[in-house]
């Protein structure tokens, strides 16, 4: 791999063709060695403070919009405010990782996470928890960008696929407990205890990641958070075929499964009638079928690659897709008819997030953080269109959830056949051209 240079204005070069052996780029780049295991690990950790941040409460949220008093509209403004900040911030804390460095950023944001959280349990008004959700959604914002920007501090893309599968796993089992376990805190102690509960994962993480996991980043950029060369840099990332292309994968899928997420409850609960336990039961389910993607993504990568890996799985997302829409047209309004296609969607997801997360930073060694930023921007932006959207198309039927989840799907398809392959064989042509 040709390194990139740490000048202001400095070009964005491809990277190589990825490896197939699994280990730490330190041995080429001085980051310091973390085994992979250890990598998983604290990706799954720190990528799971966003489903902490959302799981644990929602249980709780019609309660607090009681006690406050408050619209609900008021009470959807405490999630669109974390979903704002954390995509904004995210352009803030990817150059300043770039920096200062990995460590500082990340313990930085989780002390910022914890603090905000903790004052989410002892908040007096609705005005005050959106304010301090933002302030939560600032924090989680570093965690997710140091830990892609840590992943390509460590390895080349095809075995950071890998690593993050094992982490994205470790996530579903998160996101599989996080909403019984905020309602069964929120039936036994009430609204407030729920942010408690988050508080003190956050305590757990942040003592982790201070004890366990050493700076990654090689050699610091001392112009990252310079205006006109950050600006440059984004531009070039963003002109880049391959970031173009993980970057859509990653904004199209997440589209897909945050429909489902913010749209399930109204379709599973107020159309088809299922109780809140069972409703919790059925999106159980579908976190189940995303981590088994998790595992099928590590075992595809390994032997097709990663291209060919997400081509596999677009199969599944267009099935899941196609699925739902033909059947809520045909007027089969069931449990079954929903839930099935969620499944194939969710199982794809499992194998289009690892993947796309690993590669979007994978051709910018040096400019990780920046480039881990716009991605996860780009992935907020869409998240936050998608729940408008939603505020808006629901109409007491199955119809808007489908054509949604259809349309993702359909999208996301079209990314990891078309512009995936194709930025993939540019990327090789220039590794192997004139240095």
């Amino acid at each position: 791999m040709r390194p990139m240079p740490d000048t202001p204005g400095a070009s964005v070069e491809p990277a190589a063709a990825p490896t197939s052996k699994t280990a730490p780029l330190s041995s080429t780049s001085g980051a310091a060695p973390v085994s992979p295991l250890l990598a998983a690990w604290a990706l799954a950790l720190l990528l799971g403070l966003q489903p902490i941040a959302t799981d644990l409460y929602l249980p709780g949220l019609p309660m607090l919009t009681r006690e406050f008093g408050a619209s609900m509209a008021a009470a959807m403004q405490t999630m669109a405010a974390l979903i704002l900040a954390f995509g904004l911030a995210q352009l803030v804390w990817g150059p300043v990782a770039d920096r200062i460095g990995r460590r500082p950023v990340l313990l930085l944001g989780l002390t910022l996470f914890g603090a905000a959280t903790l004052g989410c349990a002892l908040v007096p008004n609705i005005e005050a928890l959106v304010a301090l959700r933002a302030l939560q959604g600032a924090g989680v914002a570093a965690a997710v960008v140091c830990a892609r920007a840590m992943l390509r501090d460590l390895y080349e893309p095809l075995d950071g696929a890998r690593v993050m599968s094992i982490a994205l796993t470790g996530l579903g089992f998160i996101a599989l407990v996080g909403p019984p376990l905020g309602g069964a805190i929120t039936a036994l102690w009430g609204w407030r205890a729920s942010f408690v509960a988050s508080a003190l994962c956050a305590v757990a993480v942040l003592t982790f990641i201070a004890r366990a996991i050493p700076e990654t980043l090689a050699r610091k950029n001392v112009d990252a958070t310079r205006i006109a060369p950050l600006l440059r840099n984004w531009r070039r990332i963003a002109a880049h075929p391959s970031f173009q292309a993980w970057a859509a994968l990653i904004a199209a899928t997440y589209g897909g499964l945050f429909t489902l997420l913010a749209g399930s409850a109204f379709v599973y609960m107020d159309v088809l009638g299922l109780s809140a336990a069972a409703y919790g039961l059925a999106l159980a389910s579908c976190s189940l079928a995303y981590i088994t993607g998790t595992f099928f993504c590590r075992r595809w990568m390994a032997r097709h690659g990663l291209a060919r890996g997400v081509a596999i799985g677009a199969r599944f997302t267009l099935a899941g897709g196609v699925a739902i829409v033909v059947l809520a047209l045909l007027g089969v309004h069931s449990i079954w008819a929903v839930l099935l296609p969620q499944w194939l969607y969710c199982f794809g997801h499992g194998i289009h997030q690892p993947v796309g997360q690993s590669a979007v930073v994978g051709p910018f060694p040096q400019h990780a953080g920046a480039a881990s930023a716009l991605a996860g921007f780009v992935l907020s932006a869409v998240a936050f269109g998608v729940g408008l959207w939603l505020g808006q198309a629901l109409d007491g039927t199955v119809m808007p959830l489908a054509l949604g989840v259809g349309f993702w799907a359909v999208l996301t398809s079209a990314v990891a056949w078309g512009l995936v392959p194709r930025a993939e064989r540019r990327t090789r042509a220039e590794s192997i051209g004139p240095a």
